[in-house]
């Protein structure tokens, strides 16, 4: 009697099993067939280019004045969406890209390993391939601070000035001693099993920007949700999270060039150590030694261009007026 009892309970436990994995197929083929018909209904906005055999999406808005070229937090799923308000904003005065790296966006996936020189590389050739001559000024989101500095450092005739949006620069580490932070590696099946798509749908404002209505259009945020779909902690972006403690050690050595203009827009403190230390006061330690910057200090959160790209824009003219106005 018990062996016909646990017989039968091993038959429902297998029963459940295979609905839920029936389930899991219908999600996973209902997601494919819906990315790709996504992706033949909402072409990218600008043009790809080849790198490394794979397809970059590049975006250039603008055509007069300096070469500002915008490069994304880690795992900003649509970099070209993020940015949209700021970078019209910066594109009446200026002629402004946003190079979508691999995994992000509309470009490809790759199977290269997410190093600062590669990923650096990458944007290079990008940059290249789209036939869009320096010198630039590098705008950097967050992580890409990292890829700011070493490009700066690597090939500094190529970059005339440097802005940041509460960015992420290599002495963090160790200024406020805390450890690099990764992300597991099941993440990267959040996309490709549908589950992104479905909090898309059931919780979306965890993916969309905080900002003030109308600040991002119907379509944007239509596509900014499309998008994280498609490419929410992919693969690329896990492996860049996990390579970021490799980046910080490779470029640690490397500082923000002195002759190099340098504008950073950072939160007003919202964490203080107990020796005193914040944000604030990082920045201001890593700006001591450049000759020409400014320190801007707003309120808001990480996403500082979500509400103030009015007057990032702004400002970021007016210092590259002021600061480029004169050669070194």
């Amino acid at each position: 009697m018990k062996t016909k009892k646990k017989f039968k309970w091993l038959k429902i436990i297998r029963n459940i099993m295979l609905f839920v994995v029936a389930v899991l197929l219908i999600v996973m083929s209902g997601n494919s067939v819906m990315t790709m018909y996504e992706h033949k209904q909402y072409p990218a906005w600008g043009q790809y280019v080849e790198v490394k055999g794979k397809k970059m999406h590049v975006y250039t808005k603008g055509t007069k004045g300096r070469t500002i070229v915008m490069l994304p937090g880690l795992g900003t799923a649509a970099p070209v969406l993020d940015y949209e308000p700021l970078l019209n904003e910066l594109a009446k005065q200026n002629k402004v890209v946003v190079v979508e790296p691999f995994g992000y966006g509309w470009s490809d996936l790759t199977n290269e390993e997410r190093t600062v020189d590669n990923i650096v590389g990458e944007l290079r050739s990008a940059l290249q391939q789209a036939d869009i001559p320096g010198p630039y000024t590098l705008l950097s989101h967050s992580a890409s601070g990292i890829y700011s500095v070493y490009y700066a450092n690597k090939y500094p005739d190529e970059i005339e000035a440097i802005a940041g949006i509460d960015i992420t620069l290599p002495q963090a580490v160790e200024y406020f001693k805390e450890s690099v932070p990764g992300i597991p590696a099941y993440m990267s099946l959040i996309a490709p099993s549908g589950a992104a798509r479905l909090v898309t749908y059931i919780n979306p404002s965890d993916f969309l920007p905080k900002a003030d209505e109308g600040t991002y259009s119907d379509e944007n945020i239509k596509l900014t949700k499309m998008i994280t779909a498609w490419k929410a902690y992919n693969k690329d972006v896990v492996k860049e999270a996990n390579e970021m403690e490799h980046n910080i050690n490779a470029t640690k050595e490397m500082t923000l060039p002195p002759n190099l203009p340098v504008i950073i827009f950072t939160p007003k403190i919202d964490k203080v150590t107990e020796d005193g230390k914040s944000n604030i006061t990082f920045y201001e330690e890593q700006l001591k030694n450049v000759r020409t910057h400014q320190l801007i200090v707003l309120k808001g959160h990480h996403y500082l261009h979500w509400t103030h790209y009015k007057k990032i824009a702004d400002d970021v003219n007016a210092f590259l007026s002021a600061s480029l106005a004169h050669p070194f």
